[in-house]
């Protein structure tokens, strides 16, 4: 347990830093607002605190949009873990965009984020485009349900219980517990999970959806994998029919790789 109580206002300043990062091209006082769910009038302070310190600069083009600069790059050179996982998988996913014809991204659960450490999105367009180090939520994409239905229960209660005191927006079935519980049970049961249509809608403009499976071995649970598709050209019943299987068969093994680069 920590000594002190959190500094408020540092929490607001790394949160919309962690917007303006999961935004892109929207990211926007009333989009950062949106996500994230603080007032405007803080949102606005905390980004001329970032700008102040260089982590962030701001384009008009005609409103003004926000980018994170260079310099947020020296805030994660301590952390490698993605780049074991990307190393490990990458082969694994560029064979099976080939074999699906979808792109699809691998991550893993980052305290409380799925980050996304590995992806073939590459060429798609700037609609559909993630970088490998987009943290997606949690309860709004098929990685991350995928991930939380078949976690430990410890590490699970311990996420939704930061979710539910989270006022962010994504965060809100956190604050129905019961819901989601019946969710995530039929999550496991299926064996699946897929994108929460909200989130197709704001960030995808609902033409994309996701299906996406846990990568597990011997009850070890390391992250998710997905497949992104076009709504127009596969329902979800066809999308479950075609995807489901060998999302499932790719899992298995990149798990077993994960379990074998992960023990070194």
């Amino acid at each position: 347990m920590s000594s002190y109580k959190p500094v408020t206002a540092s929490l607001r300043v790394l949160e919309v830093l962690a917007a303006i990062n999961r935004l892109g091209r929207h990211s926007t006082v009333a989009g950062i607002h949106q996500v994230t769910g603080i007032d405007k009038a803080t949102v606005v302070r905390m980004l001329e605190t970032l700008i102040h310190a260089g982590y962030v600069l701001c384009e008009r083009s005609p409103q003004p949009v926000y980018r994170p600069t260079g310099k947020t790059l020296t805030l994660g050179t301590g952390y490698d873990r993605h780049k074991v996982a990307s190393a490990i998988v990458s082969n694994d996913l560029a064979q099976f965009r080939q074999q699906i014809g979808w792109p699809s991204d691998v991550a893993l659960f980052d305290h409380d984020a799925m980050l996304v450490v590995e992806t073939s999105r590459q060429a798609e367009p700037m609609l559909f485009y993630r970088a490998s180090g987009y943290r997606a939520p949690v309860l709004q994409t098929s990685l991350g349900l995928a991930w939380l239905a078949n976690c430990p229960e410890d590490q699970r209660n311990e996420f939704l219980a930061r979710a539910a005191g989270d006022p962010a927006p994504q965060n809100e079935p956190a604050r129905d517990s019961q819901t989601l519980l019946a969710k995530l049970e039929k999550i496991r049961i299926q064996g699946y999970a897929t994108m929460d249509e909200a989130y197709s809608r704001q960030f995808y403009d609902s033409q994309f959806f996701g299906i996406g499976v846990a990568i597990i071995s011997e009850g070890n649970v390391y992250g998710a994998v997905n497949a992104i598709y076009l709504r127009s050209a596969l329902s979800e019943e066809k999308a479950r029919n075609r995807l489901v299987a060998p999302l499932q068969d790719v899992a298995r093994r990149m798990a077993i790789k994960l379990r074998d680069g992960f023990s070194q």
